[in-house]
């Protein structure tokens, strides 16, 4: 049975950090930030899991101001409130409460939502919390959103008081099982094949189709259903270097930066990579693109069918591909046909096997066990006389899953025993197709 997935709000006036908390809760470069205010001005949307309960979260500008700019922004606010099961309002733990803290508060508590007070910035200890309370909204969540402090905490909280997932009205009356819509980015250099891979799979003409470079200006959202589950379809810009947008260009740059949003956006990438020219510089870029902002991918080897080259080439030229993309060299690869239709059905059955692995939510229990056993099987190495001791680990996220270790020095683990350990929760946890973070945390210290 489907659920309605719950949207929490957060608000607040402007540099409280509510960009950053957004980034943190997801687990990604969402929203942009920057100390100067009014960057954020439209509702920014993310999805987000914690202990198997999804949401999603939205940023909202900063509330300051009468002047029609402040005033553009408040009506988004209100919009993402009146959709909102629960609102989080960001306060500056650092500062004292200011008179626009204390109107929005005063906002909030007529409204008749739950709402969680968050006082962000409290990474230094010995901060003075006595008037965080003034605002009478409870006990305050203290974090830091940009050093990670608190943010499980937070999280806990948020998941306790969405409660248990409710079907939506209409699921619950005809008992549907429709499936969430998985995000599908089309991301590739221009001319790749993008939007005629889109229109394939839609079996219609809907997005416009030339040989000309940069047709496509912006990301584009198409649902269709496929087996019984749904996609949402986003066909982006074609992607140059920065160096190939020339001043002027501002279309394209923008363009750009709507590709780039999308794949952050994203359950699953497929990077289309033209069968003639191979996998290029730029590509790459975009697979790092892809790699850091923990979207799992799919590489589309388009234009097979022009290609003329039988299985043997095929599996030289996976091999090369791997062997070009170190780090990242876990993404499945499929020769296809966007114009064609060959081995698009192969592609979909990629996508899906991705965007399952990255969702895997990983026992504590048995996480601890099994890298208790891969040190006890290869011991990391001593440095000056010290070894690397991991004393506890737990997942702290999934899409992709991130894992903590809390150790007793980050320092003594070299990033090759660090892929080591990968290596064997992938193995151990049948992670093969799906980025995997891993972050080491000293006790009680900040991640490396």
């Amino acid at each position: 049975m489907n659920v309605k997935i719950p949207v929490v709000a957060i608000v607040g006036r402007p540099n409280v950090g509510k960009s950053s908390l957004l980034n943190r809760l997801v687990e990604r470069q969402v929203s942009l930030v920057d100390d100067r205010p009014g960057v954020t001005r439209d509702r920014i949307y993310a999805p987000c899991t914690w202990n198997g309960r999804e949401f999603l979260v939205v940023d909202t500008g900063g509330l300051s101001g009468e002047d029609p700019f402040w005033q553009n922004i408040a009506t988004q606010v209100e919009e993402a409130i009146r959709e909102a099961d629960l609102i989080l309002l960001v306060v500056d733990a650092r500062e004292p409460l200011t008179h626009e803290d204390e109107a929005i508060a005063e906002r909030m508590r007529r409204i008749g939502k739950p709402v969680l007070l968050v006082a962000n910035k409290a990474e230094r200890q010995n901060l003075d919390t006595t008037d965080v309370y003034r605002l009478g909204l409870g006990e305050p969540q203290f974090v830091s959103a940009i050093h990670g402090h608190g943010s499980g905490d937070l999280l806990d909280a948020i998941v306790e008081r969405l409660g248990e997932p409710e079907p939506t009205a209409a699921e619950a009356e005809a008992g549907d099982a429709a499936t969430v819509p998985l995000r599908i980015a089309i991301v590739g250099r221009p001319n790749a094949g993008k939007s005629t891979l889109v229109n394939r799979v839609l079996g219609r003409s809907r997005m416009l189709v030339s040989d000309v470079p940069g047709t496509t200006t912006d990301a584009v959202d198409v649902e269709v259903d496929r087996g019984g589950q749904r996609y949402v379809l986003v066909d982006t810009a074609g992607l140059r270097r920065p160096a190939r947008v020339r001043e002027g260009e501002r279309l394209e740059e923008i363009a750009g930066r709507h590709a780039r949003k999308a794949i952050a956006r994203a359950d699953v990438a497929v990077l289309l990579l033209d069968a003639d020219e191979g996998l290029t510089e730029q590509d790459k870029r975009i697979v790092k693109l892809c790699s850091e902002s923990g979207v799992g991918f799919v590489i589309g080897m388009n234009k097979w069918d022009q290609a003329k080259r039988g299985e043997r080439e095929a599996q030289e030229l996976e091999a090369a591909l791997r062997d070009a993309l170190p780090g990242a060299d876990y993404a499945p690869i499929v020769f296809l046909s966007a114009k064609t239709g060959q081995r698009v059905d192969r592609l979909f059955q990629e996508i899906a096997t991705v965007a399952a692995e990255s969702s895997t939510r990983v026992q504590t229990a048995q996480l601890n066990r099994e890298l208790d056993e891969a040190m006890y099987q290869q011991p990391p190495p001593s440095v000056k006389g010290r070894q690397l001791k991991i004393l506890y680990a737990t997942q702290v996220g999934r899409r992709p899953p991130h894992f903590v270790l809390f150790v007793n020095d980050p320092q003594l683990c070299h990033f090759s025993y660090q892929r080591y350990l990968e290596n064997r929760l992938r193995q151990a946890f049948a992670l093969r197709w799906t980025p995997v973070r891993l972050t080491l945390r000293r006790r009680g210290g900040t991640p490396r």
